[in-house]
């Protein structure tokens, strides 16, 4: 028995979670999210919450029990609030900026990089801080990787583009020697 997947989801009152043949549609005021999901689980939606039971005991289905318990609930969050994920970056001379609905990147590089937009995410700018944010939690934090790969942070300075909070390990880097031959 899933621990995860026996609690039930709450349901905001601006939420709406239908329960497809084979999958969920979850509805809310930030947008619409839909996921198929293993055939041997079931969703069964209320106004207030919202259970996921698996068909039968089979290994399978108990194995992607609290997983999709877990994915069901941050779509409710997803459509309710959203997700964000904030990038520092740091070094002189590094710039980042949004042109034409797409990042423009130039953190020490012969040339700036571009990144795309992925569809469903939107970028903001404050001061050396970038915000990634989108309803669904899963394309929010593979983008904020992507971005975070392009430049990672280097131990020795802490230079490059690191999650907000995020500790980088510094390291001592080369000692100067006395003049003593």
């Amino acid at each position: 028995m899933s621990r995860i997947g026996k609690k039930p989801i709450p349901v905001p009152d601006n939420v709406t979670v239908t329960a497809t043949e084979n999958g969920v549609v979850v509805k809310g005021p930030k947008g619409e999210m839909t996921r198929s999901l293993h055939p041997g689980i079931l969703i069964e939606a209320g106004k207030t919450e919202a259970l996921v039971k698996i068909s039968d005991a089979a290994r399978a289905n108990s194995a992607l029990w609290g997983l999709s318990r877990a994915l069901v609930a941050n779509m409710v969050e997803g459509v309710s609030k959203g997700f964000e994920k904030k990038l520092e970056y740091e070094g002189i001379g590094y710039r980042i900026s949004i042109e034409d609905g797409a990042l423009l990147l130039r953190v020490g590089f012969s040339h700036p990089v571009r990144f795309e937009t992925p569809q469903g995410i939107s970028f903001s700018i404050e001061k050396n801080v970038v915000t990634v944010s989108g309803i669904n939690k899963e394309t929010v934090g593979q983008t904020a990787a992507h971005i975070r790969a392009i430049k990672p942070p280097e131990p020795y300075k802490g230079k490059g583009i690191r999650y907000q909070g995020e500790v980088i390990r510094r390291k001592a880097g080369k000692k100067a020697v006395g003049a003593g031959g």
